[in-house]
């Protein structure tokens, strides 16, 4: 039986016989969901009733890797427990694979995420009368719109955005090409920037199609968006360490809190697998783009 059979009946469940309202049921299955897109991508043969302790740890440490809060975490969790417990009382599992699961090890302390509202407060203390800012205020835009990578932004060459179809080809770790949908938000303030005031820097051999410049032609430093985003940051007086891969995770979580396919966020960030073989996911371009459509905050 597929994951589809027994979220239906989860969902049932929640709603006869614990009467939960609908938002709840909704937030319980949008985390069921995530969890079988995870086990999909694993292992497609792995269903709700061959899932082991070991399988929830993976899962829980690849979001905590795409960038959610552990606030998220914690519900996602509160949820994965209901679901086994559901299934531990239905008599479909003898033993609750979630039962002695604690919340993860983390490692490494991830950046802070931002919220919309600090989002917009970053990009509100940009100088737009300056020539920086208009540069400054698009890659901050591509950063949050597509969710690249510090080092994927200097290297993003004008030949490789699809302004027609709304796209970005990204090439990132190993050399490895991929495409990422870019929003309208983020395309607009490229061209303001490619007209207003690209088109003014004397550039230097060999950076002629490199999109983002500095004063002197070149491709910018990864030092540099660090600085212009802790300047940003003290203007702005948040009360958090943001860097560059801030607005990376901020995409993602963004778009998985607000219901977005897993496979799709992978795609679109360029993350291979936390097991040991890669995930292959080549999802439609069109349905990517719908992803950015239906869930990102700046669509």
């Amino acid at each position: 039986m597929s994951w589809n059979i027994y979220i239906k009946q989860f969902t049932n469940y929640l709603k006869l016989e614990r009467s939960l309202a609908g938002n709840s049921v909704d937030a319980y299955i949008r985390d069921i969901t995530k969890l079988s897109q995870f086990s999909e991508m694993k292992n497609p043969d792995l269903s709700p009733l061959k899932i082991a302790q070991s399988d929830l740890i993976d899962f829980i440490e690849y979001i905590n890797e795409l960038g959610m809060s552990p606030y998220s975490q914690a519900r996602i969790l509160s949820g994965i427990k209901a679901f086994y417990k559901f299934l531990n009382y239905e008599q479909l599992i003898e033993k609750d694979p979630s039962e002695l699961l604690d919340a993860p090890k983390l490692g490494r302390k991830l950046p802070d995420t931002l919220d919309f509202n600090e989002i917009e407060n970053v990009l509100s203390k940009i100088d737009m009368s300056k020539p920086e800012g208009t540069r400054n205020r698009a890659i901050l835009e591509v950063l949050y719109s597509s969710g690249l990578r510090v080092t994927e932004l200097i290297e993003l060459k004008i030949s490789n955005v699809y302004e027609d179809i709304g796209f970005l080809r990204v090439i990132g770790k190993g050399n490895k090409e991929r495409l990422v949908p870019i929003g309208r938000e983020a395309l607009k303030h490229i061209k303001l920037y490619k007209e207003h005031v690209r088109v003014h820097v004397s550039i230097k051999k060999g950076n002629e199609d490199i999109l983002f410049l500095n004063k002197r032609g070149s491709q910018l430093s990864r030092q540099m968006i660090f600085l212009v985003i802790k300047d940003l940051a003290i203007k702005a007086q948040l009360n958090k360490t943001i860097s560059p891969h801030t607005f990376r995770h901020s995409f993602a979580t963004h778009l998985i809190e607000g219901g977005a396919d897993l496979r799709a966020v992978q795609e679109m960030l360029g993350h291979e697998s936390i097991t040991t073989t890669e995930i292959y996911t080549h999802l439609d371009r069109e349905y990517l783009a719908q992803v950015i459509k239906d869930f990102h905050p700046r669509s």
